[in-house]
Order: structure tokens, then C-alpha cells, then sequence
């Protein structure tokens, strides 16, 4: 018989939404995972084993997805081979007061399926940054308080990597790391001799060998097919549909709801707690109430604080948690203004197989020991080196036996690389809700407002001269430094929304992902954020999911929510 009350509801089945899932669940709680978008599950990924000539338009984007989806293209992502992943921007839209690249995966899984999946743990450098430098609000968290937690994520999802006792970058648990090409070893060695900078092998969720564990036994190791936005049918890479949700299924305890819209969280003033939420069929229009004992909202940093700010009442007039007055405010994202690359001379006689699904990751050295910068923070890169294909010959005069005998051969290498630098948290970074304005469900439209400011215009600047300075001190040729009108949310690391503390007139959630002022909703996706660091972020959603998970079912243990 169909019920609408379980122990828990997660909202949301992404990189947090299925994690939290994976842990209520093996714990024993009946668990709703509500996904607004439609349903997909692992192995089924219509575009993962079509071959080239299998693509409409040569893989091109077409004039109709850049009518139909305005936002997701100008960012240069979607294609026939992947379109189906990215949102209908004219379906699903929102009011941008500045240029805001919000890129959008409504279906089960979510961005999982078509992050990078590039994981890197947050150092005690950013775990302290705010608080040494009077920054926004200290981390209510140390390093050491979430380092088991890292371990875990690392475990099940399958990180390769390398240790390099880095206290800017601590090692993990590792399966065997990615292989460096012949150029990329020849620029580690050069930088580090010339300028005493570290290049390592990217810190990928990608299997290089298979897992320790048997959790996942749908997951095969990677086949270095480099096709992973489409979504791999071997389970190559970490995604919610071919890992965390799978766990949760197998235990009996979840049913998942796809086409489920959460638009607002119950809120019972008599018990003082949240009851559960409520919900638009996206095909119907049919509004239900679930509810639960315990709510994990996971819908993404603007989602989720959309909700939130979506759901007021006589105790939360301006919105759900919202005490503090910060609830929707200090967007942050990763400053990528552009990139820089250069012609390397030699190596002909050298390849490598493959499409390797990594790169090369140069970490922060800024504000790091004696470098010392004019801004605050830092940034680190992502790049690698490549021979270049057969796309050389595009625009070539070649024909015939001529043309087929070139693109046989491997063309000249090049080498590029891409800086991700931190933005601050600042309060005027905001999203908000325009009630006079609605979508097609009727509910408020979204009003976001994020830009990069003094700070990280500062360091744009040296984003792009020390690439510059590198790829000359390594003495390659041809340096090109293209610079980009970088947007906010471009990087598709949107954080801070619900930001976590020890204040609750200053943060809106505690030290364990709960709301201040109702206990039992927990928020655990990129809300929490404090500081954003320059790392990618998904491995630390991971780790604190989890580590929400383990606290929420043991204070309901012992009654107290």
C-alpha cells in the first residue's frame, strides 16, 4: 500500500541527494528521495556508445538547442551527444540582474552524471582562512573533524590519485593514480626546477582498478573512453545512479519519486519542527505533502535555498531558517577568467593510448609559505598535453591518398592549462524570490545576483601571467593567453547559500548541517559552504553528507528530533 510518510525524505538525487540516501537508508530508515526531473537509471544512457558518425550534425550544437536552452549553450557544454542532460532554459527560467551561468541536470542523478569529477580534499588552510584573516565567519569545523569523513567518500566512490604530502592539498585513500604523458613529466620537471612548483596527476573519481569494497559491484573500471558526460555504462566513474543510489535501493529502505517538484518545507509552529514537504507532479500539476521525521535538502546550492526561501510561515516570515537574515546570500563559485596554451616542440616519436579521462593539476602556491600575493586566497590548475588529431586537417587543402596518409599520423603536441581561483564569500552575492513573477507551476520566479569583485580581479591577473611565465620558463612556443568575460556559476561550483556557524544570528545552519532553528532539517549540498577554497568541491559534499547522515540518525536514537 502507498504511503506518504517515511523516516526521512531527501530532496534531491545528486552527488549529496544520493549519498544521503546510500547512509539513511544502510541505517535503517525508510527513505523518500524526491528528484524533480525525470527518471534514469544505471546502465540506461542513450548516448553513451554511439560512435561519431551515430551523432546528428557532426556533434554540433544546433540552432534550436541554443533557442531552447540560451544559458546552458552559451557556456559551449551541451551537444547532440549530451544535450539531453541540460535544462530547457526557456522550461525552467530565471532572472539574472547579473550574467549567471546556473548549468542544470534535472533528472535523477543530476550533475552527477555529468560532473568532471575531479576530488580534492579542503586543507586546513581553508578550513582556517576566514577566521586567521577576519573573513565573512569562521569555519565551525577543523580539517581533522572531517578527515574520516573525506576517508569514507574516497573509499566507496574510488579516488585515483597520488600522495604528495602537500599541506595545501592533503593525500587521501588513493586507488592507483592516472599516468603522465611524456610532455607533462618534461613540464612537472621544468616548472619544479625553475620555479619550485608541483605538478601532480588530477585527483580523479574515475576507477583505475577495481574497488576495495563489494558495494558496488554494477561498477567496472574505466575504459579511458573520455566520453563520461554522456554517462558510462561500465560504471567507470562515481555518480549517484551507478553507485550511492544503487547502495540505498539494494537495502529495501528507499523508494525514489522521480518528476517531483519540492517547492516548500512544512513547518508545524505547535512541535516546533519541520513535518515534511510539499510537491508539484512536474506532468500532471498534482500537489501531495510527504512526510518524515527528518528532512535532508539536497537540491543544489540555489535549489535547495530556493525552497527555503520559498517556504515561510508565522515562525519564518522570510523564509525557512532564515533567522539569520543570510539564506540565499554569498553565492560563490571559481573564478576560471580563461586559459593558456603553447606548441611544444619534439616528442614525435612518443603517443600514448587511450582518451585519458584526467589531467595534470598544478595546486595553490599562493598566499602559500613565502609566496605572498596582494589578495586574498589562491587558485590552482587544470590542464594537460596533447598531440593534436585529425581536426588539424579541417581547413587543410589536402585530398585523396594525401589527406588519408597525414591524418594517420599523430600531429605535434600542445599543452594548455586553466586556473580555478577562489571567490570570498560576500553577502551582496545574493539570489532572492520575485513572488510578483511566476514559472509555469505558478511558483516565484528566481532572482539571482553574484559577480566577481576587487579581490578576485586581483588575482586574475596572476591566473593568467604565472600560466604564461610557466609554459616560457619550460620553453615552449607560441604562448597563448586568451582571456574570458567570466560569469558566476560558469564553474558549476555555486556554494554558500545556507552557509554553516557557531552563530546562529550569522549562519544558518550549525556545525552538522542542521537549520538553527528546526533541528531536523538538514542541509547538506553546496549551501553549507563558508569559503569556497579553489578545489573542487564535490568530495567535501560527500563528507559532510555522510557525516550529517551518521548525526541525524543518532540523535534520533536518542530522541531528540
Amino acid at each position: 500500500m502507498e504511503t506518504n510518510s517515511f523516516d526521512a525524505i531527501v530532496v534531491g538525487s545528486g552527488m549529496s541527494g544520493g549519498w544521503a540516501a546510500k547512509e539513511l537508508t544502510e541505517k535503517g530508515l525508510k527513505t523518500l528521495v524526491l528528484e524533480r526531473g525525470r527518471m534514469v537509471r544505471h546502465p540506461d544512457y542513450p548516448t553513451a556508445t554511439k560512435d561519431p558518425w551515430d551523432l546528428p550534425h557532426g556533434n554540433r550544437i544546433t540552432q534550436e538547442t541554443r533557442e531552447r536552452k540560451p544559458v546552458q549553450s552559451r557556456t559551449g557544454y551541451p551537444s547532440p551527444a549530451n544535450t539531453h542532460w541540460f535544462v530547457d532554459d526557456l522550461e525552467n527560467p530565471y532572472v539574472e540582474e547579473q550574467p549567471f551561468d546556473w548549468l542544470r541536470g534535472y533528472h535523477v542523478g543530476g550533475r552527477s552524471i555529468m560532473w568532471a569529477r575531479q576530488s580534492y580534499r579542503l586543507s586546513p588552510l581553508d578550513f582556517e582562512g576566514n577566521a586567521k584573516e577576519g573573513w565573512a565567519i569562521p569555519w565551525p569545523v577543523s580539517y581533522e573533524e572531517i578527515a574520516p569523513w573525506y576517508d569514507k567518500a574516497e573509499i566507496f566512490a574510488g579516488i585515483s590519485g597520488s600522495k604528495e604530502g602537500l599541506a595545501q592539498l592533503p593525500d587521501g585513500h588513493f586507488l592507483p593514480p592516472h599516468d603522465l604523458n611524456c610532455v607533462e613529466m618534461e613540464f612537472k620537471q621544468r616548472i619544479a626546477e625553475k620555479m619550485g612548483r608541483k605538478l601532480i596527476i588530477g585527483r580523479c573519481a574515475n576507477l583505475t582498478a577495481p574497488l576495495t569494497h563489494n558495494e558496488s559491484p554494477q561498477r567496472g573500471t574505466c575504459q579511458a573512453r573520455n566520453l563520461c558526460i554522456r554517462g558510462c555504462p561500465f560504471g567507470g566513474y562515481f555518480s549517484s545512479v551507478s553507485a550511492t543510489l544503487p547502495s540505498a535501493e539494494r537495502t529495501g529502505n528507499m523508494t525514489l519519486k522521480s518528476d517531483q517538484i519540492v517547492y516548500e518545507i512544512i513547518y508545524d509552529n505547535e512541535k516546533g519542527k519541520a513535518t515534511g514537504v510539499r510537491v508539484i507532479d512536474a506532468n500532471t500539476g498534482k500537489q501531495s505533502d510527504y512526510s518524515a521525521r527528518v528532512i535532508f535538502m539536497c537540491a543544489s546550492a540555489i535549489g535547495s535555498a530556493y525552497i527555503m526561501l520559498n517556504s515561510v510561515s508565522s515562525r519564518f516570515p522570510n523564509g525557512f531558517g532564515n533567522d539569520s537574515g543570510e539564506l540565499g546570500h554569498n553565492i560563490m563559485d571559481h573564478n576560471k577568467p580563461g586559459n593558456s596554451s603553447a606548441q611544444v616542440e619534439g616528442h614525435m616519436d612518443e603517443a600514448y593510448t587511450g582518451r585519458r579521462p584526467n589531467g595534470f593539476y598544478i595546486p595553490r602556491y599562493q598566499n602559500v609559505g613565502k609566496d605572498k600575493r596582494d589578495y586574498l586566497r589562491g587558485f590552482g590548475y587544470q590542464g594537460r598535453a596533447q598531440r593534436t588529431n585529425f581536426a588539424r586537417f579541417n581547413n587543410s587543402a589536402l585530398i585523396g591518398d594525401e589527406l588519408k596518409r597525414a591524418v594517420r599520423e599523430a600531429g605535434p603536441w600542445t599543452i594548455g592549462m586553466t586556473a580555478f581561483g577562489e571567490i570570498l564569500p560576500y553577502h551582496e552575492n545574493h539570489m532572492r524570490l520575485d513572488r510578483d513573477r511566476k514559472d509555469k507551476h505558478g511558483l516565484p520566479m528566481l532572482v539571482v545576483n553574484a559577480v566577481v569583485r576587487e579581490n578576485e580581479r586581483k588575482m586574475e591577473k596572476d591566473m593568467t601571467t604565472d600560466a604564461a611565465e610557466m609554459l616560457e620558463a619550460a620553453g615552449y612556443k607560441n604562448v597563448t593567453v586568451r582571456s574570458d568575460n567570466f560569469n558566476v556559476g560558469n564553474s558549476i561550483h555555486e556554494m554558500g547559500t545556507a552557509r554553516m556557524g557557531t552563530d546562529p544570528k550569522k549562519s544558518v545552519l550549525n556545525k552538522f548541517n542542521q537549520v538553527h532553528a528546526c533541528k531536523n532539517v538538514f542541509v547538506t549540498d553546496g549551501s553549507f559552504m563558508v569559503s569556497s577554497a579553489c578545489q573542487n568541491p564535490s568530495l567535501t559534499y560527500m563528507a559532510f553528507t555522510a557525516r550529517a547522515a551518521n548525526h541525524a540518525v543518532e540523535e534520533l536514537k536518542k530522541g531528540n528530533l
